[in-house]
């Protein structure tokens, strides 16, 4: 469970804000955008991989304190090197087979009953 930037409160992934300091934690009130916040009063642009690579649209550049697109550069980093690892991508047989069950039963029942009218 995370917990809140300002006062250590756990905190659900879904909560927009902290309910013990009102912190907010979610971006436009929508509970999937990430706001990315520094507690100490520091600038995030200093640390951020879009401010390096100047590919950064934010108005609030290169003050910006809070930020939705924020992504770090030592994560960029550790994710070029392959030391931070994405999550694995779900089996494609399992996924195949629990959204067409059906067909495939038909479809192993045609091939048996072919095959014993062959032999």
């Amino acid at each position: 469970m995370p917990l809140c930037p300002r006062c250590e409160n756990p905190v659900k992934p879904t909560d927009l804000v902290c309910s013990r300091c009102r912190l907010q934690l979610k971006a436009h009130g929508h509970p999937s955008i990430e706001l990315h916040q520094t507690t100490t009063g520091e600038v995030l642009c200093k640390t951020c991989a879009y401010d390096a690579d100047d590919t950064c649209t934010f108005p609030q550049r290169p003050y910006a304190t809070t930020c939705t697109l924020y992504q770090s550069i030592t994560a960029e980093a550790e994710r070029a090197k392959g030391a931070v690892r994405s999550p694995a991508p779900a089996p494609a047989l399992s996924l195949l087979w629990h959204r067409h069950k059906v067909w495939i039963i038909l479809l192993a029942i045609l091939g048996i009953s072919l095959l014993l009218t062959v032999f």
